[in-house]
């Protein structure tokens, strides 16, 4: 008895997902619970475990193509001599595979040789066989191989990677991956290059609202390009998860929007973020931390909209954007922050954003976020507004700190750390009132009581 594998839904948006690779040959024992193959959803790689012990009797999709939920891409059978008769049934599917991946199958082993024979000058023929060894393949034989964990041939390795490797001079083949089963990063690459790895983009970026050092940033811009996920005179088809932000993006054009700003004051927070950064606090964790504190007191900017009415969360959970390296971001979540300390929350972001970039998250961990965040303070830019995420109420767009001359109340003038925030809302559950009163609260706190935040 045959059982099929399907394409899951490993996300509630994911409407089609990517083989990236099978963890088992056809033939091979399969246990229940034990992961088949690896899939690229919307968001994530992810493993799809087999419901039943058995055999993987066929391949009917192979590793890099793609496939729309609930389709057979492959069969498990109870009994390991089942596997001929399955295998024989769907030979026109696996042949069809076989196809797409333009591989020939001959029909027979003395065909191939008589073929070479002919082709090749006999003094060639120990190189002759070593090649017929790597693709033959017999008529009762013919079964896609479709795993590439096992096959030392085929490179994992991003797209980005790949043109760092190319433009670097880098060999793949050396390179030592650190992504999900052995997929070679761009980091990867510039470590085998001996260059310093880059800082992660994090909420669109990681680091500090601040701006760094001259030094620092022009010694960057002569070690790193611009971002590209292409070469002049080419177009790149869209990746799964640039494909689901098209669409989330495209949605939100469908929502009532205003935009409310607001410049703080960040003198007495970069104070107090470097007295705790040496014990590894993060300034993402700071700014969630003041955000989630700030939407206690403000229910409404923390609601959504639904078709029955206003929906109020039982928690407050904040995602932070993420953008990838392979194009699109995702959008890390710190759940519940109130209720966790300043140094746990920085160690949990540095965990979520480490497995964002190796798409090794759980679909809770992106997905359940009540309020965003997005932050391009590391690039120097003084203001920007962020596109709403759809099934949330607000975004808060965070720009970078700069020294400003300020008149202050008395009449004099000086200079102080000033930090731009925009504020992003779905105007039929928050309204501007709403809006500006928590960005107001949300001022007071970073402000004058940063070191309230540890708790």
């Amino acid at each position: 008895m045959s059982h099929e594998i399907f394409m899951p839904a490993l996300s509630s948006t994911m409407t089609e997902g990517k083989i990236v690779e099978w963890l088992k040959n056809p033939g091979d024992k399969v246990e229940r619970g034990e992961s088949v193959l690896v899939v690229e959803s919307d968001k994530a790689d992810m493993d799809v475990e087999s419901f039943q012990d058995g055999y993987l009797a066929a391949v009917l999709m192979p590793a890099g193509s793609t496939a729309p939920v609930g389709e057979t891409i492959g069969l498990i059978v109870e009994n390991q001599d089942e596997i001929a008769s399955i295998q024989e049934q769907n030979k026109v599917k696996q042949i069809e595979v076989s196809s797409d991946a333009q591989l020939e199958l001959p029909n027979n082993k003395s065909e191939i040789k008589e073929e070479m024979q002919k082709d090749v000058p006999q003094n060639n023929e120990q190189e002759v066989e070593i090649k017929r060894e790597k693709v033959l393949i017999t008529s009762n034989e013919i079964q896609f191989n479709a795993s590439t964990s096992n096959n030392s041939s085929r490179l994992i390795a991003s797209p980005r990677a790949k043109k760092l490797a190319s433009t670097m001079g880098v060999e793949l083949a050396k390179v030592r991956g650190s992504g999900p089963h052995g997929r070679i990063q761009a980091d990867d690459v510039l470590k085998a290059n001996g260059q310093p790895v880059s800082i992660p983009w994090i909420g669109e970026g990681s680091s500090s609202s601040s701006i760094g050092s001259p030094h620092i940033q022009a010694e960057s811009k002569s070690e790193i390009l611009g971002n590209s996920f292409g070469n002049p005179g080419e177009t790149v088809q869209f990746n799964t998860l640039q494909k689901a932000v098209n669409k989330n993006m495209e949605s939100s054009l469908n929502v009532p929007c205003f935009r409310v700003g607001y410049s703080i004051n960040t003198d007495k927070l970069d104070n107090f973020y470097k007295k705790v950064k040496q014990n590894g606090v993060t300034m993402t964790a700071l700014l969630v931390k003041a955000v989630a504190k700030t939407l206690k007191k403000h229910p409404q900017v923390n609601s959504s909209f639904s078709e029955n009415g206003i929906s109020y969360p039982e928690n407050i959970n904040i995602a932070v954007a993420v953008a990838m390296e392979d194009g699109g971001l995702i959008t890390p979540v710190l759940k519940e922050p109130c209720n966790t300390d300043l140094f746990e929350l920085s160690r949990e972001w540095k965990d979520l954003v480490k497995r964002s970039r190796a798409k090794q998250l759980e679909p809770d961990e992106y997905s359940t976020g009540t309020f965003t965040l997005s932050n391009l303070g590391m690039f120097g830019v003084d203001r920007f507004d962020a596109i709403l995420p759809p099934g949330t109420g607000a975004i808060l767009a965070i720009a970078s700190s700069k020294p400003t001359v300020v008149a202050n109340n008395d009449g004099s003038i000086s200079v102080k750390k000033i930090m731009q925030v925009n504020l992003t809302a779905d105007h039929r559950v928050i309204y501007g009132a709403d809006g500006a009163s928590f960005l107001k609260d949300l001022s007071s706190l970073i402000e004058n009581e940063p070191e309230t935040l540890v708790a």
